[in-house]
């Protein structure tokens, strides 16, 4: 993706160096938008071999309003591990244990993972179980999809993942999970289109993009096919975006490569209620990548 290769090279040339939580520090530029045809392809980056079983079992875990990590565990996915590992270490019940042996404990023993493998009011609370004052809840992800269908030009289609209220809880540190970084995002119809538009508050270009567009451009394909209309775009908006200080030589060899034509993700057609897709639903043609290529992640 051009549009990606693009991004990495605006920020190594006009990125500004900061200080964050982290201690690693970042090169960052705040404020950037780019789009991506839907139409032209499937947005799953070629220029480095990209695990698409994590970002698909991570959309369903979203859309399920699961916020434990187990399901992801059980399906060999790692992304969120980091975080409820973090807490773990910092108990008085840690045990020296490393992440494999901690992630073992969360596979396994379900006792285990209900203590310290949830990561608090993360994306799939707020996506599928807003809670109001009164005690109800809002399934967001549900209101948008009867919206569309109902008033396709409105302009309130939107998914909000800043519960301010739930957000201090996490930055308290009362839960595992940083703030939510995929803030809120709309939906836009025009000429029986569907484009989707995220703001993502703070971004981490070379680890965490690359998912996020392949996730919300495949969100964006099955809401289009649960509400009969046509994927249009994919609109990235940006906050922070930054690379890692410790992501540089890898960000570089990745710009040392061409990208290659784009996949093409087929979706089971029979499935038209948003919550009933299985993993088993999705099926990607054509993808052609370069070998992946490794960094770690900041906590």
């Amino acid at each position: 993706m051009k549009e990606y290769l693009d991004l990495l090279r605006h920020i190594l040339e006009h990125g500004n160096e900061r200080h964050d939580r982290t201690g690693i520090g970042t090169k960052s530029v705040f404020g950037y938008q780019m789009r991506v045809d839907l139409e032209k392809g499937f947005p799953l980056l070629t220029t480095k071999k990209m695990h698409l079983k994590s970002i698909i079992h991570e959309l369903l875990w979203f859309l399920s309003g699961d916020t434990n990590i187990r399901y992801l565990v059980q399906n060999g996915v790692r992304i969120w591990n980091e975080w409820p590992f973090e807490g773990y270490k910092k108990s008085g019940e840690y045990q020296g244990e490393t992440m494999e042996e901690f992630v073992e404990k969360i596979k396994n023993d379900e006792g285990f993972a209900k203590k310290w493998g949830n990561l608090g009011p993360v994306y799939g609370k707020q996506w599928t179980a807003w809670q109001c004052m009164d005690g109800s809840t809002i399934n967001q992800i549900q209101n948008v999809i009867d919206m569309i269908k109902k008033d396709p030009t409105s302009r309130r289609l939107i998914v909000s993942g800043w519960n301010v209220g739930d957000i201090q809880t996490l930055i308290k540190g009362k839960t595992s999970a940083p703030p939510l970084c995929h803030t809120m995002f709309q939906f836009y119809v025009n000429k029986n289109k569907l484009s989707c538009q995220l703001y993502q508050r703070s971004a981490d270009v070379f680890l965490g993009v690359p998912f996020n567009i392949a996730s919300y451009s495949l969100l964006t394909l099955m809401i289009a096919q649960a509400t009969g209309l046509i994927p249009g775009e994919f609109v990235h908006t940006f906050g922070d975006v930054h690379i890692y200080n410790n992501h540089m030589d890898q960000v570089k060899e990745q710009l040392t490569r061409t990208p290659k034509p784009l996949p093409k993700m087929i979706i089971n057609p029979n499935v038209k209620d948003i919550f009933k897709f299985k993993f088993e639903d999705f099926e990607l043609k054509e993808y052609d990548s370069y070998p992946p290529i490794k960094a770690p992640i900041a906590v």
